[in-house]
């Protein structure tokens, strides 16, 4: 059961972002609700889990957004997994930790995709790409990281996430 609700919650992270969020924009982004889910999740449940749903994730954006099929499913499947390799050592009670995580492994996310996008020939100054997306996209998931990370952790430990 607390698979079915991840799986819902992050489907309408999907959704939000593709609707309403492309009017919460700020400098020009918008926020990667999906990312900030496979962080807080990946802190909490290791890099196996980190990395299963941020390929769960990431596909659904792939397959909703319609370009680069598999971009996305990579990037946050690697993000997932890197952040979680971390997750015995993190202080998880620590709502500013988990949003500097947060805010580094959107970096992270940003460089990867920075990279692969240029293998497909695809290329973006690498000032415009770090300047107008990667770290104006670190900051803003780096408040949603301050403002919701405190409820998703009540919810994966004592919550209707939390493994029965």
């Amino acid at each position: 059961m607390p698979a079915l609700i991840l799986f819902t919650l992050f489907m309408v992270a999907v959704l939000l972002e593709s609707t309403i969020l492309d009017y919460a924009r700020v400098a020009g982004v918008k926020v990667d609700l999906v990312l900030v889910l496979v962080v807080f999740h990946a802190i909490v449940r290791g890099p196996r889990e980190g990395a299963l749903w941020g390929f769960i994730g990431g596909i659904a954006q792939d397959i909703l957004t319609g370009s680069y099929i598999g971009l996305n499913a990579l990037v946050k499947m690697l993000t997932g997994y890197c952040v979680g390799l971390g997750e015995s050592t993190f202080y998880k009670d620590s709502t500013v930790i988990v949003a500097g995580i947060t805010w580094l492994a959107t970096i992270f996310a940003g460089i990867v995709t920075y990279v692969l996008l240029l293998t497909l020939g695809l290329f973006i100054s690498p000032a415009d790409a770090v300047a107008r997306v990667i770290l104006p996209l670190s900051v803003y998931n780096l408040a949603v990281a301050l403002l919701f990370y405190r409820r998703f952790y009540v919810w994966e430990t004592r919550g209707f996430l939390a493994p029965r």
